[in-house]
């Protein structure tokens, strides 16, 4: 049994004080249900994924939308809510449990840095190690040190991005940005600078899906079988904050197996690139490249558009927005 996503919405990410999260959420699923060609009614369970949006917030997002009584499960799962979201769907249906779920990423976000798991009076906390742009502060000087990468090399995925968010009608930020502009932007922490960094945002992805039987009965020529995927968490060298993409690594090679596929095979991808490191480190974990060659793709810039393997061609989190909730959807939204 292979579902298949039947149909996807969003809004356009930013800012939107003046808006409820449920009536963006609400927005951005009649978007949906649209693009698949059903109605609110035919949805027989919703996954509602969301960090910062308090208790229920699928249950409200149903109020707003229409209560139907189907089953809501909230997901949290930090930035990997929304795929997690619809990893959950997938073996539902895969189970045969529904026919039609719908999938529903939102976020209003706070400014500020307000992602920080490790408890207060753990001492890392203190010396500022559990701060996300640290983290991916320590990849890069692990990556320059070993591999011989540069500062310029990891501005250059901004610079990428940006320049294919100006196509994206969806992005936050859809302008192009100079490499001089990034690396002279404000440090917030070495060699991150500020425009390395995703942007605080607002917004909302949604995602219907459809076992194989409800495509086969009522035909979807645009269906997109979903072939397989990978969820993994910390082992011991991470969960003690040293740092490595051994995650990314395994969660990648899960995927791959289940989809019986490789990285030879992959025409195009969405990555995760909270901080531009993490794109450049992605590209290895993910068999993209060798070890230590990731600062070789920016330079060929294979992972433009037009080029051997684009990578995040609506704009990536660092341009297109990163709504906590609503990115993993916004990506496959994207795809």
């Amino acid at each position: 049994m292979q579902p298949s996503i039947i149909g996807v919405g969003m809004t356009k990410f930013g800012r939107y004080p003046d808006r409820s999260v449920e009536s963006i959420a609400a927005e951005a699923i009649c978007r949906a249900l649209d693009d698949a060609g059903i109605e609110w009614t035919d949805v027989q369970q919703v996954y509602a994924a969301h960090v910062q949006q308090g208790v229920a917030a699928g249950q409200r997002v149903m109020r707003e939308m229409g209560a139907t009584g189907v089953p809501v499960l909230n997901v949290e799962n930090c930035s990997a809510a929304g795929s997690t979201a619809v990893r959950e769907a997938v073996n539902s249906l895969r189970a045969g449990a529904n026919d039609v779920i719908l999938i529903v990423g939102f976020e209003k976000m706070q400014p500020g840095l307000l992602l920080n798991v490790t408890p207060s009076e753990d001492p890392q906390v203190a010396m500022g190690l559990t701060v996300l742009p640290m983290r991916y502060s320590l990849l890069a000087v692990q990556h320059m040190a070993n591999y011989g990468s540069k500062p310029e090399h990891f501005a250059e995925i901004s610079v990428k991005n940006h320049a294919h968010a100006v196509h994206n009608p969806y992005a936050q930020y859809p302008k192009p940005m100079s490499l001089e502009e990034v690396m002279q932007s404000r440090m917030i922490c070495d060699p991150i600078t500020k425009l390395q960094c995703s942007p605080v945002t607002d917004g909302a992805t949604a995602v219907v899906m459809a076992s194989e039987r409800f495509v086969a009965k009522h035909g979807r020529s645009r269906a997109v079988r979903v072939l397989g995927s990978g969820l993994t968490s910390d082992r011991d060298l991470a969960v003690n904050n040293l740092h490595t993409t051994d995650v990314i690594e395994r969660a990648a090679a899960v995927a791959y197996e289940n989809a019986g596929l490789g990285p030879e095979n992959i025409d195009t991808a969405e990555v995760h690139d909270c901080f531009t490191v993490a794109e450049v480190v992605s590209y290895e974990a993910l068999g993209f490249c060798p070890k230590g060659e990731g600062a070789r793709l920016v330079e060929e810039r294979s992972t433009w558009v037009g080029g051997d393997l684009p990578v995040n061609p609506g704009g990536g989190l660092l341009a297109r927005g990163h709504p906590l909730g609503a990115t993993g959807l916004a990506q496959m939204a994207e795809v």
